[in-house]
């Protein structure tokens, strides 16, 4: 019994490892959206790190609608980026997890 824990312990200790890996890897997944006519772009990291935001001139124009057009764009980029990291965690830590009844729930 004692080996076992010893070996659950170890195991755990290389999940948290990958997991760590995994969120410094998420620095360098990039998501792009664009507002739908396309005047707006931006880019951020899968750990939701502003990267890049392109403006068209004709955006310059109109204050109001430029806003409207950054909030609508930065959330649909930050729901993208937030899903991709969460799998991709959710992925790395249901590998590492010991077969414990009853846990495959929670990373469903």
């Amino acid at each position: 019994m004692f080996g076992d824990m010893m070996g659950m312990m170890g195991k755990l200790k290389e999940t948290q490892q990958k997991v760590e890996a995994t969120k410094k890897r998420m620095d360098s997944v990039m998501v792009d959206e664009s507002s739908n006519d396309g005047s707006l772009k931006v880019t951020i990291t899968a750990n939701r790190e502003l990267k890049s935001i392109r403006i068209d001139d004709s955006l310059m124009e109109d204050k109001e609608q430029l806003e409207d057009y950054l909030i609508i764009t930065l959330n649909k980029a930050i729901k993208k980026a937030t899903e991709i990291n969460e799998a991709e965690l959710a992925a790395v830590a249901k590998e590492g997890m010991p077969n414990i009844p009853g846990m495959d729930s929670l990373f469903k």
